[in-house]
């Protein structure tokens, strides 16, 4: 398999200004409401991603618990994590999402699933199976929650 097939991304423009929408994904206890996968249950409030080095808590819907470790950040336009098992090191995959604010209020969000650096096999069914349609669902429901403010 080639480099690229392992990096899957989904953009849309969304009718809400950036810092909307950022707010939404930089807010862990928010991320369970827009995700399109059902993977996520739950994350405590208060870790509010401000700075690359931050770690955030997630609780997935079949029980494990997921350390988040946030590796690319820009306020308002970029923010990136590697999940790992607690206590461990990420195998590998990363979560992206890129906001491009336009000048008519709208934004274009990129949710990008990148597994170029998966080192655990185990975990590959799932990577593969990632598609574009299922990040695509996440940003619909992103975009649901933001257009209503």
């Amino acid at each position: 398999m080639v480099e690229q097939d392992k990096i899957v991304s989904a953009s849309k423009r969304i009718a809400a200004p950036a810092a909307s929408i950022f707010e939404l994904i930089a807010d862990p206890a928010r991320q369970p409401e827009w995700d399109g996968n059902d993977n996520l249950a739950q994350a405590a409030p208060g870790q509010r991603v401000r700075a690359v080095g931050d770690v955030f808590v997630m609780t997935l819907s079949h029980g494990p618990v997921r350390e988040n470790h946030v590796v690319e950040f820009d306020e308002g336009r970029l923010i990136a994590w590697r999940p790992s098992e607690p206590d461990s090191a990420p195998p590998g995959h990363l979560w992206r999402w890129q906001l491009e604010a336009a000048d008519d209020g709208t934004t274009v969000v990129t949710h990008t699933y990148d597994w170029t650096e998966l080192n655990d096999p185990e975990r590959l069914p799932r990577a593969q199976a990632t598609t574009a349609d299922k990040l695509r669902a996440s940003i619909d429901r992103l975009a649901a929650l933001a257009e209503k403010g």
